[in-house]
């Protein structure tokens, strides 16, 4: 009842105001009905209307709202202000609703009688098409007097006959007046959860949605024949404003304008320029003074703010207000917030730990011992000379963070970490369907899009042409075979222009890093690696955040031309055909780091050119994991910043700022305009539209495989991905509340292909940081020599057994240094890392058996790692149920209890029948008792009496 007292607006009869009654023009061509002048300026009719939340009436809610653009002369601004005013009672049935703004645009003609063509056309749909939706049931208002010039607007009501009709056909659970209580824990685990509750309270949204329930309205899909059944006592908020939205767009989109030669829905419509915009109202203001309280000002308090960051979600009243599927993603990225905690603590443990035995390290401390006087081979030809191994202490140290036993353990915890992930977002995913009323619901077909229907048109027309017949047409392979093609060739080109994006870094290193040790002191020397890795990250990051970019608008070219048939389908292509572009985009630079670089290097005397010219890179002494780490540090880094947060919160920023700029100078041409306060579908108009959740996910699926995919070289990944999120959440909920024109609720019982794709990361990864940990970092080869080669059990004397010998004489013709005195002595044999045999060997620089040995434990710990994480991976899924057991006690509550209220109906029919016979047997007998004559008409009345029963 509250709601009802809330929305209630008296009619302007009762407020005083003058009405005058104006008959329609019957020359326009058609019979207007009866409207209303307001001639007092006592009460401001806007404030009536709540400023357009309300029919010019005040009692009929906007349920939707549709946008056109229109050529409106200066002569004709009175005439359509007229006939706003004229629209403004329009009613709901059909010999009394006009197509709107029909005589305005006659009127206008006769001072401007060179109409634009195509603006005729469309205003001729417009009529057609608003014409169809009064039939379907739907009252229509027009307002062309407001703030933005050249701009329409048509509100839409659904009154209470039409809400019922769709909401049966949609299958709309209800609530039931039927209450039942909510099974509740007890004993000790009542006392936990009450303990809990107390605790958490102060992080708890205070709104009503978010408190704990102890009983439940049994839902039921609605249905008209059993209305008595429905908790009906307040029509005006059964239905919310959700809802109601919701039905009206399903009869946008099957109402269809055939004055176009083919059928078109409100999605044709606004393809075609017809209408440039459709949305649903938000409920009010979020801020200012006496603003009403509202759902969108609570959700503004106590989820779009960022003071309330350590808050829970009030996913609730999100799904209230912008219905499942948006209230699913929320929910996923509280879920996997959360469980980013134990991972981000975990990982700060491990990083801690590295931190703690850096100095308890021995191959390390064997690196950074300038006694050991360990000379390496130059790092380029010519212009690089022999440098000392200690001179890369500070690497080899800060290696050890990142490398160290514990990383193994991360990385099997991070691997059960995803699977414990997927297993408790199934979980409340299954709750959230349960409180939402979605046990059940299946997602049926979705009306065909516009640009499939133009399509299939202009196959039945081609075919019509040739055969002068034609069937129910549709698309089928073979028509779409061109832009199949086109999809292969053309992701295989971006990924091939992906590589050679990575290819070019890479030239871009050897080349600066050989320049730079010409140019360089020698202090600088030492810190060459460091830079050009820095320098080629931050090129790689900015390459990245532009093909992004760029990978998104192909995605979505190459999914139009393949003409999928519903939304859906479409939303699926685009997910996977962009996921796929940006999946490579972001990790091949990574991939080459962990996989490729150092491998094909060759060795001194018989190196491996780029273009005659340029030697592959080689990782540092310690490894290519600290340099992996940095390459990953840098990027997840600056894609969260940059991307994620600062073009999030920029460009909408500019282009609100662009759209205030053009406000300013309509305003300044119109002061009378500028002194009225908008109406609410003019504020919503300046918003920006809702472009679905396809870019919200894509950011945190990224994330989520640069926390899992590559955490053994980079612990702290979880906990930058937590501190993002914690902003991340917030952001959005501002976006969507504040920045965003209110979306169409649409429902949805799981999160679709997402899903699907984060067990895919999560499989992935284990096999990913098996070969991290095995190939490019040196546990491997740590446990081979601890256990094959270590004379006395200890790490002692691994750096050298790393490390194979080079006579320098053996150099290439014009590839030895230019100065071999560099180090003050004359150099004879230098170091570089791998296993091969000594000069002095008869097989001098071949492979040695270390080699082998170390390659065949590598390959072995992939294997176990892979299968035994794999195996406790799926013991996780199977020990965890995907239904929570107290969740499938009240589903299946639910039914017996739906069942029991529909027998007791049954019983209340059967028990009715009866009594009605034993009456029609009642009076049978006493006319028995009568005349004959009276006789005769009891049988006629007793026979009306069982038919009576029988029509019941």
């Amino acid at each position: 009842m509250r709601v009802k007292k809330k929305y209630s607006c008296l009619p302007a009869e009762e407020k005083g105001i003058h009405i005058i009654n104006i008959r329609a023009i019957e020359d326009i061509g058609y019979d207007q009905h009866e409207s209303t002048l307001l001639n007092s300026l006592s009460k401001n009719p806007d404030a009536d209307c709540k400023y357009g939340l309300y029919f010019r009436d005040g009692k009929r809610k906007v349920d939707y709202i549709l946008v056109y653009h229109y050529k409106k002369s200066s002569a004709g601004k009175t005439l359509a202000r007229r006939a706003q005013q004229n629209d403004a009672g329009v009613r709901s049935t059909k010999q009394d609703q006009p197509l709107p703004g029909k005589g305005v645009q006659l009127e206008m003609g006769e001072s401007e009688p060179h109409m634009d063509y195509h603006e005729d056309d469309k205003r001729f749909r417009r009529e057609e098409y608003e014409g169809n939706l009064v039939e379907a049931g739907l009252e229509l208002e027009r307002d062309e007097d407001t703030k933005i010039h050249g701009i329409g607007f048509v509100k839409i009501h659904a009154p209470w006959n039409v809400l019922c009709r769709e909401a049966e056909f949609l299958k709309l659970k209800m609530p039931t007046k039927k209450m039942y209580q909510i099974n509740q824990t007890h004993g000790l685990l009542k006392k936990i959860n009450s303990v809990i509750q107390k605790i958490t309270e102060p992080i708890q949204p205070k709104v009503a949605e978010h408190k704990p329930q102890m009983v439940k309205r049994l839902s039921y899909p609605f249905s008209r024949e059993k209305q008595h059944l429905f908790d009906l006592s307040d029509k005006d908020s059964f239905f919310d404003s959700k809802t109601r939205s919701t039905i009206v767009y399903e009869i946008l989109k099957r109402t269809t304008c055939t004055k176009a030669k083919y059928s078109m829905g409100i999605t044709s419509l606004l393809a075609n320029g017809v209408y440039s915009a459709a949305y649903p109202l938000h409920d009010g203001d979020y801020e200012g003074e006496n603003v009403e309280p509202n759902d969108r000002k609570l959700l503004c308090e106590e989820w779009a703010s960022y003071g309330v960051f350590y808050k829970y979600q009030p996913i609730d009243l999100v799904r209230k207000y912008f219905g499942e599927k948006i209230g699913l993603y929320f929910a996923w990225l509280g879920v996997y917030t959360q469980m980013l905690i134990p991972a981000s603590i975990v990982g700060i443990i491990v990083f801690l730990y590295g931190c703690a035995t850096v100095d308890e390290n021995i191959p390390s401390m064997e690196m950074c011992d300038q006694r050991n006087n360990i000379t390496m081979c130059p790092l380029c030809d010519k212009t690089c000379s022999y440098w000392k191994m200690s001179s890369a202490c500070a690497t080899a140290r800060a290696s050890h963070l990142f490398d160290n036993p514990a990383t193994v353990f991360f990385s099997v915890f991070m691997a059960l970490w995803a699977a414990t992930f997927m297993e408790h977002w199934k979980r409340k995913q299954m709750r959230l369907n349960y409180r939402w009323d979605l046990t059940g619901f299946e997602e049926e077909e979705d009306h065909p899009r516009a640009e499939y229907e133009a399509k299939v048109l202009e196959k039945s027309l081609r075919k019509e042409h040739k055969h002068r017949e034609t069937d129910k047409e549709k698309l089928t392979w073979k028509d779409r075979f061109p832009a199949y093609l086109t999809n292969f060739v053309g992701i295989i080109f971006m990924v091939g222009l992906t590589f050679a994006i990575v290819f070019g870094v890479i030239i871009y290193r050897i080349s600066t890093a050989a320049a730079l040790a010409i140019s360089s002191t020698p202090s600088g020397r030492s810190s060459v690696r460091v830079t050009v890795t820095a320098t080629a990250v931050i090129i790689n990051l900015v390459v990245i955040i532009i093909l992004d970019e760029v990978y998104g608008c192909i995605a979505r070219w190459l999914t139009q031309i393949e003409v999928p048939k519903t939304d859906k389908n479409f939303e699926e292509r685009l997910i996977f055909k962009a996921f796929l572009l940006k999946f490579v985009n972001a990790y091949t630079p990574i991939f080459y780091v962990a996989f490729f670089k150092g491998r094909f290097v060759g060795r001194p005397g018989d190196y491996v050119y780029i273009f005659h010219s340029f030697r592959m890179e080689e990782c540092a002494p310690g490894g290519c994991l600290m340099e992996l780490c940095i390459q990953l540090s840098i990027i997840m880094l600056g894609k969260q910043l940059i991307q994620n947060n600062l073009f999030e919160i920029g460009i909408p920023k500019m282009k609100k700022f662009i759209r205030y700029l053009k406000l300013k100078r309509q305003r300044s041409l119109d002061h009378e305009e500028h002194m009225k306060k908008k109406q609410r579908y003019e504020v919503d108009y300046n918003l920006e539209p809702f472009a679905g959740l396809t870019p919200e996910y894509m950011e945190m699926i990224i994330q989520f495989g640069f926390v899992t995919l590559f955490v053994a070289s980079f612990p702290l990944a979880p906990l930058f991905a937590l501190l993002n999120n914690i902003i991340e959440i917030r952001l959005d909920a501002k976006k969507f509340v504040t920045e965003l024109r209110r979306p169409v609720a649409v429902r949805a019982k799981d999160i679709g292909i997402w899903y699907n794709i984060l067990r895919g990361i999560g499989k992935l990864a284990v096999i990913i940081n098996a070969f991290v940990i095995s190939f490019t970092s040196d546990f491997i080869p740590r446990l081979v020599y601890l256990y094959m080669y270590s004379e006395n059990g200890t790490m002692h004397g691994f750096v050298n057994h790393t490390l194979s010998s080079f006579n320098v004489s053996d150099f290439q013709a014009g590839t030895a240094p230019n100065d071999p005195l560099d180090l003050g002595y004359e150099v004879q044999i230098c170091r570089y890392k791998d296993y091969r045999e000594p000069p002095w060997s008869e097989n001098k620089y071949d492979i040695s058996k270390d080699f082998w040995a170390v390659l065949a434990a590598r390959l072995a710990f992939v294997i176990v790692f892979q299968n035994l994480v794999m195996f406790m991976s799926e013991f996780v899924d199977w020990i965890i149920p995907d239904i929570p057991k107290d969740i499938s006690q009240q589903i299946h509550k639910e039914k017996v209890l739906m069942v029991e209220v529909f027998m007791r109906e049954e019983q209340g029919k059967l028990q009715m029948l009866e009594s009605w016979k034993d009456k029609d047997k009642n009076k049978g007998e006493n006319c028995n008792n009568h005349s004959p004559r009276l006789s005769r008409s009891c049988s006629g009345s007793l026979s009306s009496c069982h038919s009576y029963p029988l029509d019941v």
